[in-house]
């Protein structure tokens, strides 16, 4: 039986142990805080009940046994194939865990990191076994969206980054390859530049916030769901992508010639976009709408199971 050790049993920790304990992984966590160890079974027992009533987990009750949570993170990691790390985003906390962690696990263990500010050669350059490190970057939630963004330090062995694609492929995640570092991967390049227009879009009265959501929501979200942007453009010209760029390049240039300014997130101007949304919803009333999101978020996936992909 293959296991997998989760360092971090805080929310996306513990969404990583749903996801290695439903694909049959014996599964090992461990938390610095010991309420986090605390309620860590009990939490991941409680998702992987509500994803069961969606079809998304076969035995639920058999998968939550094979999740325990452990005193010390070198019993966790102990015999462990692939090791998950998703503690603070802090630089020192990060290379003071790594430490840890190429200390105690095995010499084939993958340690994969769950950051999504640092990238890998930030925190790994002095490890003995720094050959064996990626970052594993998904996307919160990451039981219920399965993209993971793989990106090894220069050092990172190819085999390491390989093995850990494979391993995440076969636990149903969609792993994808950065191919080298860049602040921010992939993921959070393409949300930021969204982000910024879409705030800019706001501070300079152009749209409402809640029309812009639905512009997403209602418009270009519909078909990213099941397409990514070179799909969706290759079906919005006769002769795909080459077509689509020769008719609409003129266009673009001239947006880019009006790009938004870094001064978006200036404190001024980003509390003005926020005081354009208007709502100051409690600490319980985010709580309850992230339950609604992440039904909403289980349906999808439950839907695209059952649903054939094009075959090109």
């Amino acid at each position: 039986m293959a296991t997998a050790a989760i360092v971090g049993a805080g929310l996306i920790g513990r969404a990583w142990a749903h996801v290695f304990a439903r694909a049959g992984w014996d599964v090992r966590m461990w938390d610095p805080v010991e309420s986090q160890r605390t309620a860590a079974a009990g939490l991941v027992e409680r998702s992987l009940h509500e994803l069961a009533r969606h079809g998304l987990v076969a035995d639920p009750a058999a998968a939550a046994k094979r999740v325990k949570v452990l005193a010390t993170l070198e019993e966790a990691v102990a015999g462990a194939q692939y090791v998950q790390e998703s503690g603070p985003e802090v630089l020192a906390a990060k290379r003071e865990t790594f430490e840890r962690l190429d200390a105690a696990a095995g010499p084939e263990a993958i340690l994969a990191s769950s950051t999504s500010a640092l990238v890998p050669s930030l925190f790994t350059e002095a490890l003995a076994g720094r050959q064996r490190c990626v970052v594993a970057h998904p996307v919160n939630p990451p039981h219920l969206v399965p993209v993971v963004e793989v990106c090894g330090a220069p050092w990172t062995a190819a085999s390491t980054k390989q093995r850990a694609m494979e391993i995440l492929r076969s636990v149903g995640q969609v792993p994808i390859d950065v191919k080298r570092e860049i602040d921010g991967f992939i993921l959070n390049r393409l949300q930021v530049a969204l982000l910024t227009e879409a705030f800019r879009l706001v501070q300079e009265g152009y749209v409402s916030p809640e029309d812009l959501d639905h512009t997403v929501a209602d418009g270009l979200g519909l078909r990213w769901s099941f397409m990514g942007p070179f799909e969706t453009i290759e079906l919005n010209a006769p002769g795909g992508v080459a077509d689509y760029c020769e008719r609409y390049t003129p266009w673009f240039r001239r947006y880019m010639a009006d790009l938004p300014p870094a001064s978006v997130w200036d404190d001024a101007s980003w509390r003005r976009a926020a005081n354009a949304w208007g709502r100051q919803p409690t600490p319980q009333e985010i709580a309850g709408k992230s339950l609604w999101r992440d039904e909403r978020l289980a349906a999808l996936a439950a839907h695209k199971r059952v649903q054939e992909p094009h075959s090109d």
